[in-house]
């Protein structure tokens, strides 16, 4: 990773941990985010996914509200997500229980191909 790509990864993941921390205290089932990128391929190539702990919560969920605030905290750092909706995904524990025995490794790397 060049130089350059390290400090937008370092960026990126303190706008991240910012945005997951305020979607946690929202107390609607949020659990936690992660987030990929192929930097020959920035920003075009940013992957966000947000985890709810029960299918139902995340049936419920705000999810234009989740995007935005992840938009504005990336926004906050210089970049610009051209489609937010395209570019965070959500999923479950519940999910990833049922299909994937819990192997968040597992499922995120069908994501993330």
């Amino acid at each position: 990773m060049k130089k350059s790509d390290k400090k937008k990864e370092n960026a990126i993941i303190a706008a991240l941990t910012q945005a997951c921390e305020i979607a946690k205290d929202r107390g609607d089932g949020f659990e936690w985010l992660t987030h990929f990128v192929n930097y020959e391929r920035f920003p075009q190539s940013l992957l966000v996914v947000c985890v709810y702990d029960t299918n139902e919560q995340l049936a419920r969920a705000d999810q234009a509200a989740i995007g935005a605030l992840i938009q504005q905290h990336l926004e906050s750092i210089g970049i610009r997500v051209a489609s937010i909706q395209r570019q965070v995904k959500f999923d479950s524990e519940e999910n990833c229980e049922i299909a994937n025995n819990g192997n968040w490794d597992e499922r995120l790397r069908r994501v993330s191909a």
